[in-house]
C-alpha cells in the first residue's frame, strides 16, 4: 500500500482536498505485465481522454521514459500537445481526420490514419508538397461500422497504398466490436475477414506493415490477434474492459480518488436531505459533508446508491449528489473534519472501491467512470521519476 506524504499533496494540489493520486510505478508493472504476455509483439500504450482520466501529459512522460514502443490518441490535438511537451515517441491517431490537418501531422511526426482511398491521396498530396514523407496507418472495418474502409473493399486501399512515394505505410489496422465479451464469436468472425485482407501481402510476396487489431480485450482472451503490436488501453490502467472478460494478465489500478470531510451534523428524524428531497431517515443520525460533485465526474445517477470509505467503513452517499458537494451518512459512528474520504479506491485495510462499482452505481461503464472525472480535480503523481521533460 503507497501512502502520500502531505507536503507532496500541498505542492500539487494547492487547498483542494479532493484529488486524484495516480501510481506511476502501478503503471509500469501494469505495461511489464501486458508485455511479458504478448512476448515480442509491440505494446501500444492508449492515451486518448487524458489518459482515462490519469493525465495526458504526464502518463505519456512516464511512459516515455519506461520505453514504450508507441502511444495511441484520440485526437490530434492530444498528439500536438505531447509533441509541445517534448515527447518523440511515435504517435498514431486513431480517430477520422479532415483535410487541413494534414499538414499538421506530417510536419509534427504524427501517424495518420487513413481511411479511405481518397483520405490517402490527400495525405500523399500534402506531403508531397511540403517535401515530407507522412507516416500512415491503414484503417480496416471488420465489423465495428466507425471509420476505415469495409474489409471486403480493402483491396483498392491497398492497392493504392502500394503506389504512394510520399506515404509511408507503416502500419495497417482494425478494431474489435466484442473482444471483452464471454462470447467471441463476433470477434472471430471480425478477426477471419481482417486476415483475408492481409492475404493481399502474402500473395503478392509483400511485406506486411505493422499489423495491431488486439485492443485490451484481446490481450486477455484472444492471443491469436496479438500480431506485431497490441494496443493497452484501460487495461494498462488496471481496469479489466468488463466483469466477464477473462482475467489472463494480473494488473493493478493506479487510480485512487480521494476527499476529505469538510462539514459534519446530526439530522434530526424525517429530516430530508439534498435537492429534491428524495432521502430522510426514520431516527437520528450523523451526515457528513464531501466537497465533490458531478461537476468533478462523480455522477448525479449514483446518488442514494454510491457507497464512500471513511476510517476503513463503507458508508452511503444519500440525497441527490450536487455539483460540487454530496452527503454521506455513517449512522451514529464517528468521523471528523478533515478525515479522508475514498470515492475511488482502496484504503490500508484493503476495502475497497472500483471503478466497476462507481460503474454498476451509475448504470454505466468503467471506461466513463474514468475519463469522466473532471479536470478540475488535481492529479497527483506517486513514484517514476519526478523529473519532466
Amino acid at each position: 500500500m503507497h501512502t502520500l506524504n502531505e507536503s507532496v499533496i500541498e505542492e500539487n494540489m494547492g487547498l483542494r482536498p479532493t484529488y486524484l493520486q495516480i501510481n506511476l510505478n502501478t503503471l509500469t508493472a501494469n505495461y511489464q505485465a501486458i508485455q511479458q504476455a504478448v512476448g515480442q509483439r509491440a505494446v501500444m500504450v492508449i492515451l486518448k481522454a487524458n489518459a482515462y482520466g490519469h493525465g495526458l501529459v504526464r502518463v505519456a512522460q512516464h511512459m516515455a521514459q519506461e520505453g514504450a514502443a508507441y502511444f495511441g490518441v484520440a485526437y490530434l490535438e492530444e498528439a500536438l500537445l505531447l509533441r509541445q511537451e517534448g515527447v518523440t515517441t511515435p504517435i498514431l491517431v486513431l480517430g477520422g481526420i479532415v483535410g487541413n490537418q494534414i499538414p499538421l501531422f506530417i510536419q509534427h511526426d504524427i501517424t495518420i490514419t487513413a481511411s479511405s482511398v481518397e483520405k490517402l491521396e490527400a495525405i500523399e498530396i500534402a506531403a508531397q508538397k511540403l517535401g515530407i514523407r507522412a507516416r500512415v496507418h491503414l484503417k480496416i472495418d471488420t465489423g465495428m461500422e466507425r471509420i476505415g474502409v469495409h474489409y471486403y473493399s480493402a483491396e483498392a486501399l491497398q492497392e493504392a497504398s502500394l503506389a504512394c512515394e510520399w506515404c509511408e505505410i507503416e502500419g495497417i489496422y482494425s478494431h474489435f466490436a466484442n473482444s471483452d465479451s464471454a462470447d467471441l464469436t463476433h470477434a472471430k468472425t471480425q478477426l477471419a475477414r481482417f486476415q483475408t485482407v492481409l492475404n493481399f501481402y502474402d500473395q503478392r510476396n509483400l511485406r506486411r506493415p505493422c499489423v495491431h487489431v488486439g485492443n485490451s480485450g484481446a490481450i486477455l482472451q484472444l492471443p491469436e490477434a496479438h500480431f506485431d503490436m497490441v494496443r493497452a488501453g484501460i487495461l494498462f490502467y488496471g481496469v479489466y474492459p468488463d466483469r466477464e472478460t477473462m482475467r489472463t494478465v494480473a494488473v493493478r489500478p493506479a487510480l485512487a480518488w480521494k476527499s476529505k470531510v469538510v462539514y459534519f451534523k446530526v439530522v434530526q428524524p424525517n429530516h430530508p436531505v439534498s435537492y429534491g428531497s428524495t432521502w430522510r431517515s426514520d431516527k437520528m443520525t450523523r451526515i457528513v459533508t464531501i466537497p465533490v460533485g458531478y461537476g468533478d465526474g462523480y455522477f448525479r445517477s449514483m446518488s442514494n446508491r454510491a457507497e464512500v470509505i471513511i476510517r476503513g467503513k463503507r458508508y452511503p452517499v444519500i440525497g441527490r449528489i450536487c455539483m460540487d458537494q454530496m452527503m454521506v451518512d455513517i449512522g451514529w459512528e464517528s468521523a471528523y473534519n478533515d478525515d479522508e474520504v475514498i470515492l475511488l479506491g482502496e484504503d490500508e485495510s484493503g476495502v475497497a472501491i472500483s471503478a466497476d462499482d462507481l460503474a454498476e452505481w451509475a448504470g454505466t461503464i468503467a471506461y466513463e467512470v474514468l475519463t469522466n472525472i473532471n479536470t478540475r480535480v488535481p492529479r497527483v503523481y506517486v513514484g517514476g521519476n519526478s523529473a519532466r521533460y
